[in-house]
């Protein structure tokens, strides 16, 4: 978990950070304005966003090595994550909203969290931080 320097007068951000096979990381708010500053000012344009739809939950940014697009698996493992972090955590299946960071934007005069999102693609995905475990027999 890391925190982030704010300007005088602001909260401090605090996100969850997550390390992904291949070099790729996880990042998720825990408040609302940690949201808005993840998806709005820490978001680079190629990163990919996430979550859950329909409740409340945290917003989820997957970052990558450079000039890398993420396979399938690494975009539901985010998937997966974005749905833990949300008030759907008890579900079974959850449907998770996922795009480029470059197509979250904030409206003027909105309640601090709340973003709009364009060409979404959704995930359905059981909420969890890592992998199933495995039995070998």
């Amino acid at each position: 978990m890391g925190k982030t320097k704010s300007q005088p007068g602001e909260h401090a951000v605090r996100l969850i950070e997550y390390i992904l096979p291949g070099g790729w990381k996880v990042l998720a708010g825990r408040t609302d304005a940690d949201n808005e500053h993840l998806s709005i000012k820490v978001a680079r344009p190629d990163d990919w966003w996430f979550h859950v739809r329909g409740m409340p939950g945290s917003h989820v940014v997957l970052q990558g090595p450079p000039g890398e697009d993420p396979d399938r698996r690494i975009l539901k493992r985010a998937a997966a994550i974005a749905a833990y972090h949300s008030k759907a955590r008890q579900a079974g299946v959850v449907a998770v909203s996922c795009t480029r960071a470059r197509y979250v934007t904030k409206a003027r005069d909105t309640k601090t969290g709340t973003v709009q999102i364009r060409k979404e693609i959704v995930f359905k995905v059981r909420p969890t931080l890592g992998e199933q475990p495995t039995t070998s027999g």
